[in-house]
C-alpha cells in the first residue's frame, strides 16, 4: 500500500522551485522529509531520546553526508566505501548546526542527531543550500521543543542582480558567495566570500536573501500543519531556584563588576573570578553543595555575565580595560622561519598566529572529490588550534570541525587576491599559538604577511577583525566591540567576524544570539569593523609594504612552457625515461599535463637553481627542434664515419643529423677527416629529406663556392631491380603466380 505524503513546493521564480515532501520515507524517525530541486534529492532524519542526558549541555550532532551513487559515481580508495566526511561536508554541517543549536532550549539536554542526506545529485543544483531547509523542516514534523522554523539561503550577484540559490555556474560569475540562515523574525547565521563589496551592498545581500528564507519557513509551517503537528514533547527541566539565584547574585556581581572594570590579563582576570566563585561556595555547607552545587555555579556564571555587560553598556569598558571601539596592541615580524618560503607572527593582545607559506607544482594541488563538485585547488589554507594555545592539556584526535571551518574562513577571505597568473600552487599553514579573541582572524592577517614574506605577488592585502556585541532589549541600549576577547564572544550577543581590503569585504561569518536584530545595529558593526580593518591593515604595511619581488633563495623557482601536444611524448620518453633523467640532472621537478580545450602541453618546471631550470629549457627546445628546409644552421662535428661525419645543431643539442661525404666538399673525398675533424663548428644547410634515401638531408659543400671548371657528375641509378644502367629495362618474361 503507498503511503500517504505530504508536499509543499516553494517558488525560486526562473521556472525553479524546491519541494518539501514527507510521509514516505523513513517513517520511524520522529521528522523526516525529502527535499527537491531538479533532479537534486536531500534526506533529512531528526530523532532527539525521551530521557535527558546526565550532561549540561545540548548533545547535538548535524550530519551531512554526500552518497557517492548520488552522482553515479564509486567512491575513491581501496575499500570503495563512503568513509570519515569531507571538509566540504563538514562546512555544510557546521552551517546548519550553528542555526539550529540556539532554538532549542537551555535546559534541553536529550540527545539528538539531525542527519541529511544526498540521495540524487544535479549539476544545476548546489546541495548545500538547501541542508538548513531540510534540517528545520523534519524538526517542524517531530514533538521537539523548537522555538521556530528556520531555513538558509545562498545569495549570489551576477550583474547586478541578486540570485537565490545560483547554480555553480552562475557562482562563478557572481560577486558574492553567501549563505545566510534566519527564521522570519530574524537573521541568525551569515557566511561567505565576497570580490571587495562595501558594508551597504553586503547589507543589501543579506536582507535579499531574508525576504526567500521568510517563504521558506512559511512553507514549512504549512506542511507541518497539513501532516498534523505533534504536541511538544514533555522533558524533566533543570533545577531552579529564585532565592538561591537572588543570593548568589548580591554575593558575587559587584565583586565581579570590580574585577571586569580593574582591566586586568586573561589568566589574572580567571584567577580572580574563581576566588570570587570559591568564596560564594564557602557560604554554603558541604551538603547544600553537594544538594545544589550545580545551580550555585550555574548562577554564579549569570552573574558573571551580568556584571560584565553592565559594565560595557554602563561605563563604556571592557573586561581588558579598553573603550569599545579601540584595538588590542599589535606586533608582527616576517621570515621568522629561516627554512620556509614564507612565514610571518601576527600577535594582537593575547592572540598570536604563526603562518608559514609553501610553494609548489600543480601536483600539490588540493584534489576535491565529492559527489557534488569534483575539483583541484591551487591555493589552500589551513589552520591548527593545539590545547596549548589557551593553556589547556587535552586529547587530540585528529582535526577538528572548528579547525576546518576556521581554516576555510580564512582560506576564502585571501583567495581573491591571489593573481590569476600566480604559477605556484600555495599552501598557507596558520599555527595558532595563543587564543584569546579570534585567532581565525589573526591567521588572515598573518597569512597576508607570510604570503608577501613568499614572494606571492598578491593584488592586495588583506586583514580581518572580529565583532562584537552586548545589547539590552528593554532599554534598547546596545554597544558594538571591536576586536572581542574569547570572554566577550561567550558573554556577548554577536560574534560578527569580517576580512578584507583598504576597498572592500572578501569574507564574512557572522552568529547572532539575540532576536530581531536591526539592520541599524548592523550596519553599525560593519562600519565599526571597517575601522577596525584599516587600523590593523596599517600595521601589517608597516612591517612589509609589499610582496618580495622574488621568491627566496632558497625557495623553489617556477617556470611554464607551453608545448604542441605532438611534443608530450617526446618530453615524456618512453616509460618516463627522459623527463626522468632530466629530473636527476637538473635537480628539478617536471609536471606536464594536456590543456583540454587546446590539446597543448603545459610544462611546469621548479627548482632551487636557474641553472637547472635553464638546462631543461633548453632540453625541451631541442626535442621540439624541427630545421625548416633552406635554413642554414650551426653543426658540431660528434661522431666521424667512414661515410660521413655525424654533426649535432648547436642550438638543439641532442638532435644529430648525418653529413654524407659527398656533402662536405666539393671536390672528391676521400677521406672524411681530411675535411673536418671530431668538436669542428661550422654551417650547414638543411635540404629536408632527401627523396632517394628518405633520410634527412645537410650539406656543407652548399654554402661553400663552386671550384672553377667543375663539372657536375651524372647521377647514378641505383634502381635495386635490375634496371639497364644504359636506359630503360631489360623485356622480362611474365611471373608465373
Amino acid at each position: 500500500m503507498i503511503p500517504k505524503t505530504f508536499k509543499e513546493v516553494i517558488d525560486l521564480g526562473d521556472g525553479r522551485e524546491i519541494s518539501i515532501e514527507t510521509g514516505k520515507l523513513a517513517k520511524q524517525a520522529h521528522g523526516s522529509v525529502v527535499v527537491q530541486s531538479g533532479k537534486c534529492m536531500l534526506l533529512c532524519t531528526v530523532v532527539s531520546n525521551y530521557k535527558q542526558s546526565d550532561v549540561d549541555f545540548l548533545p547535538l550532532t548535524v550530519d551531512y553526508r554526500e552518497k557517492f551513487a548520488a552522482a553515479g559515481r564509486y567512491p575513491g580508495g581501496f575499500f570503495k566505501r563512503e568513509a570519515r566526511p569531507s571538509d566540504g561536508e563538514v562546512l555544510t554541517m557546521r552551517l546548519v548546526d550553528r542555526v539550529l543549536r540556539p532554538l532549542f532550549p537551555k535546559d534541553y539536554h536529550a540527545e539528538t542527531q539531525v542527519m541529511i542526506q544526498l540521495m540524487s545529485h544535479d549539476d544545476e543544483v548546489m546541495p548545500d543550500a538547501m541542508a538548513g531547509l531540510a534540517a528545520s523542516a523534519a524538526i517542524q514534523l517531530s514533538d521537539f521543543p523548537f522555538e521556530c522554523a528556520i531555513s538558509e539561503a545562498r545569495v549570489g550577484r551576477v550583474n547586478g542582480e541578486f540570485i537565490i540559490n545560483p547554480t555553480r555556474e552562475q557562482l562563478k560569475e557572481s560577486d558574492i558567495d553567501m549563505m545566510i540562515g534566519a527564521s522570519a523574525d530574524s537573521v541568525m547565521m551569515v557566511e561567505g566570500e565576497m570580490e571587495e563589496i562595501s558594508e551597504e551592498e553586503m547589507t543589501e545581500a543579506i536582507k535579499f536573501a531574508h525576504e526567500a528564507i521568510k517563504v521558506q519557513c512559511a512553507a514549512q509551517i504549512k506542511l507541518a500543519e497539513a501532516f498534523g503537528k505533534k504536541e511538544v514533547r514533555e522533558y524533566e527541566a533543570e533545577r531552579e531556584d529564585e532565592d538561591l539565584a537572588k543570593k548568589v547574585h548580591d554575593l558575587t556581581y559587584d565583586k565581579v563588576y570590580a574585577v571586569a572594570k580593574a582591566g586586568s590579563a586573561k589568566h589574572e582576570r580567571s584567577a580572580a573570578f574563581d576566588a570570587i566563585k570559591e568564596e560564594v561556595k564557602a557560604t554554603f555547607s558541604e551538603e547544600e553543595l553537594e544538594d545544589f552545587g550545580d545551580l550555585v555555579s550555574k548562577y554564579f556564571y549569570k552573574a558573571e555575565k551580568a556584571a560584565v555587560r553592565d559594565l560595557t553598556l554602563n561605563d563604556g569598558l571592557r573586561l581588558d580595560g579598553r573603550k569599545t571601539d579601540e584595538i588590542r596592541p599589535i606586533w608582527c615580524e616576517i621570515d621568522y622561519l629561516p627554512s620556509v618560503h614564507g612565514s610571518s607572527i601576527f600577535t594582537r593582545g593575547e592572540t598570536q598566529a604563526l603562518a608559514t607559506v609553501t610553494l609548489g607544482t600543480s601536483r600539490e594541488a588540493n584534489k576535491i572529490d565529492m559527489p557534488s563538485y569534483e575539483g583541484e585547488e591551487t591555493f589552500y589554507l589551513h589552520y591548527n588550534f593545539p590545547p596549548f594555545s589557551t593553556g589547556e592539556a587535552r586529547p587530540i584526535r585528529g582535526t577538528s570541525r572548528r579547525e576546518v571551518g576556521h581554516g576555510n574562513l580564512a582560506q576564502r577571505a585571501l583567495k581573491g587576491m591571489i593573481p590569476e597568473d600566480c604559477p605556484y600552487t600555495v599552501r598557507v599553514v596558520s599555527e595558532v599559538l595563543e587564543s584569546n579573541g579570534s585567532s581565525s582572524m589573526a591567521t588572515v592577517c598573518s597569512g597576508t604577511m607570510a604570503l608577501m614574506d613568499a614572494g606571492v605577488q598578491l593584488k592586495k592585502p588583506v586583514s580581518g577583525i572580529a565583532m562584537g556585541l552586548i545589547s539590552d532589549a528593554d532599554s534598547g541600549n546596545y554597544a558594538v566591540l571591536s576586536d572581542i576577547l574569547g570572554d566577550e564572544d561567550h558573554l556577548g550577543d554577536m560574534d560578527f567576524k569580517v576580512t578584507g581590503t583598504a576597498d572592500g569585504i572578501t569574507a564574512c561569518q557572522m552568529d547572532i544570539k539575540v532576536k530581531g536584530l536591526s539592520y541599524e545595529i548592523l550596519v553599525k558593526a560593519l562600519m565599526q569593523a571597517k575601522e577596525g580593518r584599516l587600523h590593523i591593515l596599517e600595521k601589517l604595511t608597516d612591517t612589509i609594504a609589499a610582496p618580495n619581488a622574488e621568491v627566496k633563495s632558497y625557495a623553489p623557482k617556477i617556470v611554464t612552457k607551453i608545448i604542441p601536444g605532438e611534443y608530450i611524448g617526446a618530453v615524456i620518453g618512453s616509460g618516463g625515461k627522459v623527463i626522468q633523467e632530466l629530473q636527476k640532472e637538473t635537480n628539478t621537478t617536471i609536471v606536464i599535463n594536456e590543456d583540454p580545450d587546446t590539446e597543448e602541453g603545459i610544462v611546469e618546471i621548479l627548482g632551487t637553481g636557474q641553472d637547472g631550470i635553464d638546462a631543461v629549457i633548453a632540453k625541451i627546445e631541442a626535442l621540439m627542434f624541427k630545421p625548416e628546409v633552406g635554413s642554414i644552421y650551426e653543426v658540431k662535428v660528434i661522431k666521424m664515419l667512414d661515410f660521413g661525419a655525424v654533426v649535432e645543431y648547436v642550438e638543439a643539442p641532442g638532435n644529430e643529423v648525418l653529413l654524407h661525404v659527398s656533402e662536405l666538399a666539393w671536390e672528391r673525398t676521400e677521406n672524411v677527416s681530411d675535411v673536418v675533424n671530431m668538436g669542428d663548428v661550422f654551417d650547414v644547410k638543411y635540404f629536408g629529406l632527401d627523396p632517394r634515401t628518405r633520410k634527412e638531408k645537410v650539406s656543407r659543400k652548399a654554402l661553400l663556392p663552386k671550384p672553377e671548371g667543375y663539372v657536375e657528375r651524372p647521377p647514378r641509378n641505383n634502381d635495386r631491380r635490375g634496371g639497364d644502367r644504359r636506359g630503360g629495362n631489360r623485356d622480362r618474361k611474365p611471373r608465373r603466380d
